[in-house]
């Protein structure tokens, strides 16, 4: 690493060392070596554990007339051969999910049936078929989670009510396989750890573990530390490499510097893989401040994030479990931001010292991004990610103790250029900037994702039964 980190020379506030002197200098061996590294994620050591529980158990109940009456879709319907349609394409589009054998519920003694026989289900999927329906109003009004579908013309699908009920009703197949889907990322959540590094009593972890049933390892500073003293000194010399060859620029940050970031990066995946975690929140602020840890995990969570797993900065739980939650629903990262908004141009500026570069998945396409240190201090070693452009993003958060999330969506329209505040900054154009400002609620932070999900949300949060606020 040195030969190459010694071109970067002294820090140079206003500019720094672009990615094509880099590339220009490196033999063809290293430039293979820099290709592999920064195509995907780094694999050379233990990686954070994947949440792979066993299969979600759902129900799959449907809802119609008996043969022969008349009514919706039309008399002589052939209901049978709908359902083993629709069955076998589920059980395709949703291999995680193992789908129990149907119910064809006729009276209310049917559904208590189904109720009690069903105590280890991770929920029903309900689809009305037809009409005159099946008394079938105690299932959603029972408070477990139900997904239903009304199969177009099958019903009417005002009526299902209940405090965690998610309702589809679209002429698109795949819109169902999401919802039902759902199931299994709940499942997941379930079967993960976040590991939150502080010196004081964690934020919200009990209501993460009771709504989400992601449990919440407290690490203390010093275990950090330890970590950081026995990570391997070759493999944090490797990430600090790859992190440099990548980069368009780097500004501030010395070999040095860069290098003590690689060493925290191994030290953090090196404790998600001992614990079995699949994310790692830590009070970065309050910690180096107090000389408590002896480097950012800036670089680090950046890695994190581009490879599938959560890195959440300040111990900012909520935001974790969001990033975690969206992750297992989209397979995208989640960016911690303080947005900040701009009423003259209508937009919200996400801001913030850490944020991925494959925002499309790890495995998508990486943006350029720049090597800074950390705004606040001018210290250590963070990320400016200049992310795409002309994206929808969802912004949103978690909020477990107020079984609340707060949304909205923008569209991204440049990465903002200024000395002041965090590094990454990427602006987004909003319909109602004022109605925002006004409106903001429930902490600072969001977890903005690439693309649409506000659906998706919506299904995790009637499954959940969270109430949703859609701000802006």
């Amino acid at each position: 690493m040195s030969a190459l980190v010694s071109r970067i020379g002294p820090p140079q506030p206003a500019a720094g060392t672009t990615r094509r002197r880099f590339l220009s200098t490196c033999s063809s061996s290293a430039c293979a070596l820099c290709a592999g590294l920064c195509a995907g994620p780094l694999r050379s050591a233990p990686q954070p554990a994947a949440a792979r529980a066993e299969k979600a158990r759902v129900r799959l109940v449907f809802s119609h007339p008996a043969p022969g009456v008349q009514g919706w879709p039309n008399v002589g319907y052939d209901f049978e051969g709908r359902k083993q349609e629709l069955a076998a394409r589920l059980g395709s589009a949703c291999p995680n999910i193992e789908f129990l054998v149907p119910s064809v519920p006729r009276t209310a003694d049917d559904v208590a049936r189904i109720l009690a026989a069903d105590s280890e289900v991770d929920g029903y999927l309900l689809y009305l078929l037809g009409l005159p329906a099946s008394p079938i109003g105690a299932l959603p009004a029972s408070g477990r989670p139900v997904v239903v579908v009304n199969d177009l013309y099958g019903g009417g699908i005002g009526t299902m009510r209940g405090p965690r009920v998610a309702l589809v009703s679209s002429s698109d197949f795949d819109d169902v396989a999401q919802a039902a889907r759902a199931f299994d990322h709940l499942r997941r959540l379930r079967s993960s750890i976040l590991l939150d590094v502080v010196e004081r009593a964690p934020a919200e972890a009990k209501a993460i573990e009771e709504t989400f049933g992601t449990k919440v390892q407290v690490v203390p500073a010093a275990e950090l530390s330890a970590a950081y003293e026995r990570a391997d000194g070759a493999e944090s010399r490797k990430s600090a490499a790859a992190w440099i060859r990548a980069a368009d620029r780097v500004v501030e940050p010395s070999e040095e510097e860069i290098g003590k970031s690689g060493r925290m990066y191994v030290a953090m995946r090196n404790l998600l893989a001992e614990r079995g975690a699949q994310g790692i929140a830590i009070d970065c602020l309050t910690l180096f401040y107090g000389g408590k840890m002896p480097a950012y995990p800036c670089l680090g969570f950046f890695q994190l994030n581009n490879d599938g797993a959560v890195g959440a900065c300040e111990a900012d739980l909520q935001s974790a479990v969001t990033m975690l939650a969206m992750t297992y629903a989209t397979g995208r990262p989640g960016y911690i931001s303080d947005p900040v908004i701009d009423t003259a141009k209508n937009q919200v500026v996400y801001a913030h010292c850490v944020a991925p570069t494959r925002v499309f998945g790890p495995r998508g396409p990486a943006n350029p991004f720049h090597i800074r240190d950390h705004s606040e201090d001018r210290k250590g070693a963070s990320i400016r990610s200049l992310m795409p452009v002309g994206h929808v993003v969802t912004s949103l958060k978690f909020v477990p103790s107020q079984k609340t999330v707060v949304m909205h969506t923008a569209k991204t329209v440049a990465n903002i250029d200024d000395d002041k505040a965090c590094r990454t900054k990427l602006a987004a154009q909003i319909a109602d900037p004022q109605k925002m400002l006004e409106g903001w609620s429930l902490g600072w932070h969001r977890v903005t994702v690439y693309g649409d999900y506000r659906n998706r949300v919506r299904t995790l949060s009637a499954l959940l039964g969270f109430k949703v606020v859609e701000e802006g």
